[in-house]
């Protein structure tokens, strides 16, 4: 039974809905896996009613299929998909960058500085989970910094399926070798306050992730695969 956190009073359904939701992006339901209501009910505790409200939910948001006759699963995941996302992602990080460079307080200037070290650290501990963990981070004060509502809305969604492939191309060391330079570049621009070089590093941070993904995505969803299985 999954040790859902029922003593915040809020509604077992949302408990559910979160828990299936994180379990698909960070990779534990791998994409194609069949969803079971039965089976997923009793390892969460609960009934089959907010097990069910959940996956209808997941649908709507793109990662669940729901086919007739056949149920639930996991929606797959794509180069296409990776490359989707990523040229969105590409566009708004770049206005968020410039936008923050333009608004970012004494106090949030400490804060990213923090937010990177705590990225570096985790780079050179080699931990995959803390590594993406840091790495969203620093990507969301990016957006916080904005002070731009609608953006951060759209970005959060954006953010939560770029999750999907991070635990896809963080499996190969070579990319985020680079990573920490890169974040560097875009913290100096964005404490420096210079809006058009925050705009133009954010957008060559996710450009270069692009390209990776175009070079090595083939082998990268090969060796995903293959992990599953074994």
């Amino acid at each position: 039974m999954l040790n859902l956190d029922l003593q915040n009073h809020r509604p077992l359904r949302e408990l559910v809905y979160e828990e299936l939701k994180r379990q698909i992006l960070v990779g534990e339901i791998a994409p194609g896996t069949r969803m079971m209501e039965i089976e997923l009910a009793d390892e969460m505790g609960v009934s089959r009613t907010p097990i069910r409200e959940a996956i209808r939910k997941l649908e709507k948001e793109g990662l669940v299929i729901i086919e007739p006759r056949r149920g639930a699963y996991a929606s797959d995941i794509s180069i296409k998909d990776m490359l989707d996302v990523l040229e969105v992602r590409q566009d708004l990080e770049g206005m968020a960058a410039s936008m923050a460079a333009e608004k970012v307080t004494e106090e949030e200037k400490r804060d990213f500085a923090q937010a990177n070290e705590a990225y570096k650290e985790a780079i050179r501990s080699g931990k995959t989970e803390e590594i993406i963990r840091c790495d969203e981070r620093f990507h969301q004060l990016i957006v916080s910094y904005s002070g731009n509502k609608t953006l951060t809305q759209l970005l959060s969604q954006v953010q939560e399926l770029a999750l999907r492939f991070r635990y896809i191309y963080y499996d190969d060391f070579s990319r985020y070798e680079n990573m920490p330079m890169e974040h560097e570049a875009i913290e100096n621009a964005i404490l420096s306050g210079d809006v058009q070089k925050a705009r133009i590093v954010a957008e060559e941070h996710v450009y270069r992730l692009k390209q990776f993904v175009i070079d090595k995505g083939e082998i990268l969803f090969q060796n995903n695969k293959e992990n599953e299985t074994n």
